[in-house]
């Protein structure tokens, strides 16, 4: 029984070696085996025949050579048919004899497969006490003729007694130099002193016995102990093969046990380098999400990276990952000169790879180097038992990744992979809360300018792309330092620590000026403009969430500046305004406080009135005049956009049904936000609005803005050929401001455009404003629009719009927008009327100049 190598028993306490020098142990043994084999052995009898002497020196070597090894960590004993020979021996040539050739068989059987020198003075020596207490035991026992049971029977308690020290000093030897393995060394042990031993020294005992009745017999035992080697070899085929299945069954059982976590990653490498007795495991794996690549290492001498494996010009990485057929194995004396190179860099000599399924797209890594014994380098069976590993190794990876996955989804934006709101906020606690008294920090929210507008008119996809666009510059330009994330909607934040509120302002300037540029967006050039607020800590928070309301105060007060404001606490006073406003709405539709009023449109040719656009007014008691845009975009952002449209049509709709009470047909316009046009209810309620009010669809126009109409969701419904259906017009109101063209509207149903009153008012003195005017005029006319003119305020532009054949004007040369009771006086003293045209009931109005 000689002591090789062995894998440690995980479950078994762990104790600290006696001796970490193998030849410390070796030399012990030495000691104790010569002064006892000279005492018991220097009276035996000596006389024997060389060539019997030879022949079991031989039946030794091959009884040593053909044995099963069992591990403990770097030590290990094997299992073999050896007893079988030695009891030939004992009775053949005597115990002198036996251990001269046993001695001698066992070392030439070590050395030949390359064992430490120490360990082959050690069992030398172990071999020899265990061949003393067999001729030790034989003194007091009777020995007589071998066909005796007597004898029998003693020299099996001598051979046994024998195997019973070679294990005890087996076992003393690697618990000296390894620590305590557990009681799996004794059980082994167990087994081969009382079950394999007695079986093969009765076989032995029976060869014997044969021979003594024939020289002959030898005929019928050659055959049988052929027979009876190669059923060894296949026990200890089928043993190891038994062994590596219950260890990757446990294995499997492990890995479903870890942690998703880094720790759990080193749980699964150290379960393989235990299942597999390796000095070294690594596990590269790929970056993934915000994660760095990584290396994951089990080694025993506690080594957390070496060279090799992160390289991904490695020769056997490379060679794992393109391999398909399982694992690659190389060792040192099959290895070619680049694979030399490679096990030299990492000084191992022998090495399975492998590649491993990540989420990440690209393969990991997972290499096994050098066996922990000096008994058995990486076989087949070893290969095998890695490729059953990685199938329990790659679920637990994708396993890890998948919750990495979610805990990232979680804190991230998942368009611009930024971290969201709830991340960015348990980041500047963690900031502040690592210093208390002294730590300082800057907060940025930007807001991108025209991101409403953008989705208004080019859809979602297209505001998506500019969001991206807008991430790409606040990452470019931003501090290195600073910690971005994207909030909700057109939001960013820039978090800049050790900050005070001076610093990040100036920064916040820089940004803003940094970003503000041209983008090319849904195959147009945009430009990005970014709104800024700033807050800071400690000076305006002491943590997240009043440092966030704090930004998004001054966020408010510096949409309504258009460029970057701190928060100053008068703003909070602003904020309350806003909130105040928002309850009130519906309430002041109730009192009274929010009217109409209305400014007239003519016909360019005739000067008859044909319409009046209804405009909203709020005049609140506290307040004062709140500007439309200010109180229809909260009414947007409460959901109570639909209450303020229904009261306004209803103040249209009375005005014109008392014009035809006083059979006057003036049309009343009406704007309507995109905001509308995507509830379910609205062509509902704008046709009993017109039957409450019996007014007939053609006296209602609704005006829509450009991006309402062009809207995805908006042009997929029906909502605009329903409208249309009531009877009513349709007008695209500001045309020209946005981004659709005149060819687009070929598919919708409408009746007329607007020209922006932002061209209007140039073209006096401009060409280029009047050229505009006139394409617009002329496409509208082919395809069969008509074309209303906002911002006319003097006698030029009215006649250089009615020379290009506009059809309607509307601006302050008309009139200003008026109350109702202001409005009457003003058709009193300007109009006229004119007798209805023909084919219609109703008289019309006219300005008379």
């Amino acid at each position: 029984m000689q002591v090789r190598v062995a894998q440690q028993d995980a479950r078994a306490p762990y104790r600290p070696p006696l001796f970490r020098n193998p030849w410390t142990v070796a030399w012990l043994a030495f000691a104790l085996a010569v002064p006892v084999s000279l005492a018991v052995l220097w009276s035996a009898p000596v006389s024997a025949e060389l060539p019997l002497v030879l022949a079991l020196f031989c039946a030794l070597a091959a009884a040593e050579w053909f044995s099963v090894h069992v591990e403990f960590r770097r030590q290990g004993f094997s299992v073999s048919a050896a007893e079988l020979a030695f009891v030939i021996a004992l009775v053949e040539i005597g115990g002198a004899w036996t251990a001269v050739a046993r001695a001698a068989a066992v070392g030439f059987v070590l050395l030949a497969q390359g064992f430490p020198r120490a360990k082959v003075v050690f069992n030398m020596a172990v071999v020899a006490l265990e061949v003393s207490v067999a001729v030790a035991v034989l003194t007091w026992l009777p020995v007589g003729d071998i066909s005796s049971p007597a004898t029998w029977l003693s020299y099996l308690v001598a051979v046994l007694a024998a195997s019973a020290v070679g294990a005890l000093l087996t076992a003393g030897a690697i618990t000296c130099t390894q620590g305590y393995p557990g009681r799996a060394l004794w059980a082994s042990l167990l087994v081969t002193v009382v079950i394999i031993g007695p079986v093969s020294v009765l076989v032995g005992l029976t060869i014997l016995v044969v021979v003594d009745v024939s020289s002959w017999a030898w005929l019928m035992v050659a055959p049988l102990m052929l027979a009876l080697v190669l059923l060894f070899r296949r026990f200890a085929a089928v043993s190891r093969e038994g062994q590596t299945l219950e260890q990757v069954y446990e294995f499997a059982r492990r890995v479903e046990q870890v942690s998703p976590d880094e720790e759990g990653t080193l749980q699964i490498v150290h379960a393989v380098r235990e299942l597999l007795n390796a000095e070294r495991v690594a596990l590269w794996l790929p970056p993934y999400l915000d994660e760095e690549p990584r290396m994951v290492v089990s080694a025993e001498n506690g080594a957390v990276w070496y060279d090799g494996p992160g390289d991904p010009d490695d020769v056997f990485r490379r060679r794992a990952v393109a391999s398909e057929d399982g694992p690659v194995r190389v060792s040192l004396d099959r290895a070619d000169e680049e694979e030399t190179a490679a096990l030299a860099r990492r000084g191992v000599s022998d090495l399975l790879g492998a590649s491993v399924t990540t989420a990440a797209g690209e393969p990991g890594y997972l290499e096994v180097c050098d066996r922990r014994s000096d008994v058995i380098t990486f076989a087949d069976s070893d290969r095998a038992a890695l490729d059953s590993m990685l199938t329990h190794v790659n679920a637990a990876i994708r396993h890890q990744q998948l919750l990495t996955q979610i805990r990232y989804d979680a804190d991230h934006d998942r368009l611009t992979g930024l971290p969201n709101r709830q991340r960015l906020a348990a980041e500047i606690d963690e900031l502040l809360a690592a210093d208390p008294v002294s730590a300082r920090a800057g907060l940025i929210l930007a807001a991108l300018g025209n991101y409403t507008e953008v989705t208004d008119t080019l859809g979602h996809a297209a505001s998506d792309e500019l969001l991206l666009v807008t991430a790409g510059l606040l990452r470019e330009h931003a501090p290195p330092s600073a910690r971005l994330a994207r909030m909700e909607g057109e939001q960013f934040a820039v978090l800049l620590p050790g900050l005070s509120l001076q610093a990040t302002e100036r920064a916040a300037r820089r940004l803003r000026e940094a970003a503000s540029t041209r983008a090319r967006v849904a195959g147009l050039d945009l430009e990005v403009t970014l709104t800024i607020g700033v807050a800071a800590a400690p000076v305006h928070g002491p943590d997240s969430g009043m440092l966030m309301q704090r930004a998004d105060v001054a966020l408010l007060a510096a949409a309504e500046s258009g460029g970057v404001a701190s928060y100053h606490p008068v703003l909070d006073q602003q904020s309350l305004r806003r909130l105040q406003l928002g309850t009130e709405l519906e309430q002041a539709m109730a009192d009274g406080q929010i009217s109409v009023v209305f400014q007239p449109i003519i016909d360019a040719q005739t000067s008859d009135i044909v319409s009046v656009e209804t405009l909203v007014r709020w005049a609140h008691p506290r307040y004062g005049a709140i500007a439309p845009d200010d109180f229809i975009h909260l009414a947007e952002q409460i959901g109570r956009i639909g209450a303020v449209t229904d009261h306004v049509l209803d103040l249209a709709l009375a005005r014109c049904r008392r014009w035809l009470d006083q059979d006057i047909a003036l049309s009343v316009a009406v704007n309507l936000s995109v905001h509308c046009l995507t509830e379910p209810d609205l062509v509902a309620r704008v046709r009993r609005a017109l039957q409450r009010h019996r007014v007939p669809g053609e006296l209602l126009t609704l005006e829509l803005t450009e991006g309402s109409v062009v809207d995805d969701s908006v042009r997929d419904s029906t909502v605009l050929a329903d409208l249309h259906g009531l009877g009513l017009r349709l007008s695209m109101d500001d045309f020209g401001t946005g981004y659709s063209s005149l060819s687009q509207l070929r598919q919708l149903p409408i009746d007329e455009v607007k020209i922006d009153k932002s061209f209007v008012l140039g073209m006096s003195t401009s060409q280029g404003e009047s050229f505009i005017a006139r394409s617009i005029i002329e496409l509208a006319h082919n395809l069969g629009l008509r074309v209303v003119a906002e911002g006319v305020e003097d006698e030029l532009t009215r006649n250089l719009l009615a020379e290009m054949g506009c059809d309607k004007l509307q601006g302050f040369l008309v009139s200003r927008p008026l109350p109702d009771d202001r409005l009457e006086s003003w058709l009193l003293a300007r109009t006229g009327v004119r007798k209805a045209a023909p084919g219609a009931i109703h008289r019309r109005l006219f300005v008379r100049t």
